[in-house]
């Protein structure tokens, strides 16, 4: 099997947060010895994980997503969990309280993707916010973790734009970059 360049870039689509979203979850950011908790200049909200898009290019995913119409919304964020939801957990995370508006945008860009020949991810979308890492820290960590941020809410976040995003692996973790951004229509 060949060995995957660790700094070839992948892309996803996603919701970023403004500061003071990004400080609210960062404030809550510990207590599970040995997680990798994640730069709050990271924190996101993944629409669709792309990949690597080959045989397209970036500019190829790009102009597929400038043709998605939406109108700006608001989300909340609510509770706190972890992935997998059965099992060791690996990935902790704060959730999404269910949003029509949202779903209708990421079903959007999973069709404009589909139309620009990137094939369909294969997972159900479960919008989440991930905060860190956890494989291998200890289980009841995260269970006091969750227990803890299990009333977590964050209301009335605006969202007027989605984004294209790259991330490349390093070995001190993932460095995510803006490709290019999409506005959504006043409401």
């Amino acid at each position: 099997m060949a060995r995957r360049d660790l700094r070839s870039p992948r892309l996803f689509v996603a919701i970023r947060f403004p500061e003071a979203v990004a400080e609210a979850l960062e404030d809550i950011a510990f207590g599970v010895s040995g997680a990798s908790w994640n730069p709050s200049e990271q924190y996101h909200l993944t629409l669709r994980f792309v990949g690597d898009p080959s045989p397209l290019s970036t500019r190829d995913v790009g102009r597929a997503l400038g043709e998605v119409r939406a109108e700006a919304f608001d989300l909340d964020l609510r509770g706190s969990g972890h992935f997998p939801l059965r099992g060791d957990p690996e990935t902790l995370w704060i959730g999404v309280a269910e949003n029509p508006a949202l779903v209708s945008l990421q079903r959007r860009v999973e069709a404009a993707l589909r139309r620009a020949g990137i094939p369909a991810e294969g997972r159900n979308f479960h919008p989440h916010v991930t905060l860190a890492n956890v494989k291998g820290c200890d289980p009841g960590e995260v269970g006091e973790f969750q227990v803890e941020n299990g009333l977590f809410r964050l209301e009335g976040i605006r969202v007027e734009e989605f984004h294209l995003c790259s991330s490349i692996l390093r070995a001190e973790g993932a460095v995510h970059e803006v490709e290019a951004s999409y506005e959504l229509k006043p409401a």
